[in-house]
């Protein structure tokens, strides 16, 4: 059986997931600030722990809850409240970041030694087109318009990390996923993509064996040149 832990899978793309996972038979430790919000995953027969990505010691309290970890999604995320140069200041950049960037390490980090004893350890980091200067300045494309800076900051962050932890773990596969322009809160679900279809690559990178990419960036149709 395939353990997985998820975070912030208590809605939308992360619930998606959690569903997906369990449906294609791993064993699904749903991660939420607060578990009293995870019903839903509860129902779909995942395990809910309390994680908030921003906290060492919640963390460390979710990750020794684990009996053990073969796949770890690093799906938390949040939009921030200020998109443009129009009152960003500091501390709002600093807010995205500890959640998307220095929340992703926090959780890896501390994950690491129960991924080392997974005959197939796997990571996938949910990112976005967001975070990839070549669709960001392409017009045409839908990370175009968008104008979300400390956002676009941190999925490139999320990106490069990717990269640079496959180097660093060889016997890992390390991937980032871009869920694409999905319908959730994020958006005012004003995505055209389903939850469904923005989570199949995040899915199908969960679902890699010992031969699969590693240090690569997927959408639902493959992988994406940075």
């Amino acid at each position: 059986m395939t353990t997985t832990l998820i975070t912030g899978a208590n809605r939308s793309l992360g619930l998606e997931t959690t569903r997906r996972l369990i449906e294609a038979g791993h064993t699904v430790y749903a991660g939420m600030r607060d578990p009293d919000t995870g019903d839903a995953a509860r129902d779909l027969g995942a395990h809910v722990v309390a994680l908030d990505v921003t906290d060492q010691a919640s963390v460390d309290a979710a990750i020794a809850a684990l009996p053990e970890l073969d796949v770890l999604v690093n799906n938390a995320g949040i939009l921030g409240t200020v998109l443009t140069t129009d009152g960003l200041d500091a501390d709002e950049m600093r807010t995205v970041l500890e959640t998307n960037v220095v929340g992703l390490v926090r959780v890896t980090q501390a994950a690491l030694p129960l991924l080392e004893r997974s005959a197939n350890p796997v990571i996938v980091n949910v990112a976005s087109g967001v975070g990839s200067p070549r669709l960001l300045s392409t017009p045409g494309t839908d990370e175009h318009p968008v104008p979300a800076i400390p956002y676009a900051a941190s999925k490139a962050a999320v990106i490069a990390l990717t990269v640079q932890y496959a180097k660093n773990l060889p016997g890992m596969r390390v991937n980032a996923s871009d869920p694409g322009y999905t319908a959730t809160d994020f958006n005012g679900h004003s995505g055209h993509q389903t939850t469904t279809e923005g989570t199949d690559a995040t899915v199908a990178l969960a679902t890699i064996g010992q031969d699969g990419p590693t240090g690569e960036f997927h959408n639902r149709h493959g992988r994406i040149e940075y």
